[in-house]
């Protein structure tokens, strides 16, 4: 019940991050650009993809030569213009789930330099003094590896909606 307290929360939340590093630091505030990027475009896909393309059939049906090069240049554009919104942060959102893993990765460097440290400088290999480095080194490659995956199925999905209103488009700018 107490997890449900938000002081509560926030308190573990920042041991959880002074415990894994500077590294963690950097992948949360990823995670948060990564999470903001993912709501946004569950937003245009559920308020604002159906706009868009009633904007390019509105705008096709004003036109009156649909055959020419001119109308199918025309057309072509429509698509390439939805197909753009319907894409606009994609890229960012693999980028992101691309680049997460890999600071977790320089998380456990960092954190095994830490741990090597505090073996050289104490000249023992106490376990309680290398507690420290060891959660240096497996919280951030924990935290990578979650927030890539929780990202990836997003790209996914997204790719497959942008392929689908593209052709869905296609199909109803037809071609007189």
């Amino acid at each position: 019940m107490e997890y449900l307290n938000p002081v509560f929360a926030f308190e573990q939340l920042q041991q959880f991050v002074t415990s894994g590093g500077e590294v963690l630091i950097a992948i949360l505030v990823l995670t948060f650009c990564l999470w903001g990027l993912i709501i946004e475009r569950l937003l245009y896909w559920t308020t604002s993809a159906g706009g868009v393309a009633r904007r390019a059939e509105r705008a096709w049906a004003k036109r009156s030569d649909k055959t020419s090069w001119f109308g199918l240049a025309y057309r072509e554009r429509l698509l390439s213009e939805a197909r753009a919104e319907g894409s606009r942060f994609n890229a960012m959102v693999k980028l992101l789930v691309a680049v997460t893993p890999l600071l977790g990765l320089l998380g456990t460097v960092t954190g095994m330099v830490f741990v090597f440290d505090v073996m050289a400088v104490t000249g023992s290999s106490n376990a309680r003094l290398m507690a420290a480095g060891i959660s240096r080194a497996t919280l951030p490659t924990m935290a990578g590896l979650f927030v890539s995956v929780s990202g990836v199925m997003f790209t996914y999905w997204f790719d497959r909606w942008v392929q689908r209103a593209n052709a869905k488009l296609s199909e109803q700018l037809k071609l007189e």
